[in-house]
């Protein structure tokens, strides 16, 4: 696993470019040491705001703030952000086009040990169905942390949704990151493996699996699922003839149901998705087991890409 969580590679990055941009300030429900914005706070007393635990109230706050001329970052549990505040991001983020970012913190199955209350694992399709939002996930630290300026400077409301903890490394340092444009990981003429957050990592294993059984598996990262990088997407799948789509979500309405959308539409393929299936998922000692147990192994991948090429055959 990478060494820096996803949640303190954002919150670094976030305290050394508020050092270059007076404007950014971060907004907090009183779990500053979960979300890891107290370092924003040590750093900026002035420019932090603890609103206590009050999630709508907390969308609210940031909502003045935007409209102060300041840009802020709203840090909370994902699952709360995306259930309890969803009306408040609705109403005064999406339809006013108010310039206010989403830090959620805790997303998928990252808070293993809390139970399915605590899960964000139903987020993607709130947030996405949203007009005027823009959803980004980072695959690993180094990227949430390369994400920081392009989210702050981007021009309306965004969703950055952060895990808890670590995954497996695979932003190179310094390599260019485009809102909407996703990333071919691995080169590949067989099939195709779209991956977003955490599961790109287990997806280019799964790559090296299948490569070993004689499969040559292409592997994207669609780090923004809103909006998609349908052009990748369809061009890839016309190239291979069969996708398999990988993420940290439910089943329903995420990047699976979004990619599907796009290809319907543009490149009708044999798909196969892996994700959580339409049911309250258990707590585990760990993310990995829990990971695992929930259909999101690197053998579920495997799996998931010799069912779709038997339908491609």
């Amino acid at each position: 696993m990478g060494e820096m969580s996803i949640r303190e590679g954002y919150s670094r990055s976030l305290v050394e470019y508020a050092g270059t941009n007076e404007k950014v300030v971060a907004v907090e429900v009183d779990t500053a040491a979960s979300t890891m914005s107290y370092l924003f706070e040590q750093k900026y007393p002035e420019r932090f705001f603890n609103v206590g635990i009050a999630e709508p109230c907390a969308v609210d706050v940031g909502v003045g703030l935007a409209l102060g001329g300041f840009i802020p970052f709203v840090n909370a549990f994902a699952a709360l952000l995306a259930l309890r505040s969803l009306e408040q991001i609705r109403t005064c983020l999406c339809y006013a086009k108010t310039n206010v970012k989403i830090a959620a913190s805790y997303a998928g199955l990252s808070d293993f040990k809390d139970g399915a209350t605590h899960f964000a694992v139903t987020d993607i399709a709130n947030l996405r169905a949203l007009p005027n939002m823009t959803v980004i996930v980072p695959a690993d630290a180094a990227e949430a942390a390369q994400f920081v300026p392009l989210v702050a400077e981007h021009d309306g409301p965004v969703y950055f949704r952060l895990s808890r903890g670590a995954a497996l490394p695979v932003h190179k340092t310094g390599e260019p990151l485009q809102i909407g444009k996703g990333i071919v990981r691995r080169e590949g003429d067989q099939l195709t493996i779209i991956a977003t957050g955490g599961m790109v990592g287990r997806s280019l294993k799964a790559a090296e699996d299948l490569a070993g059984k004689g499969v040559d598996a292409r592997v994207v990262e669609i780090h923004t699922i809103k909006p998609l990088d349908k052009d990748l997407i369809v061009a890839s799948a016309s190239a291979t003839g069969a996708v398999v789509t990988v993420e940290e979500h439910a089943l329903i309405g995420g990047l699976g149901s979004a990619v599907a959308e796009a290809l319907a539409d543009a490149c009708p393929t044999p798909m196969q998705r892996v994700g959580i299936a339409d049911a309250f998922c258990p707590t585990g000692r760990d993310v990995d087991g829990l990971l695992d147990a929930c259909g999101l192994g690197v053998k579920d991948i495997v799996s998931a890409a010799q069912q779709v090429l038997k339908r491609k055959a």
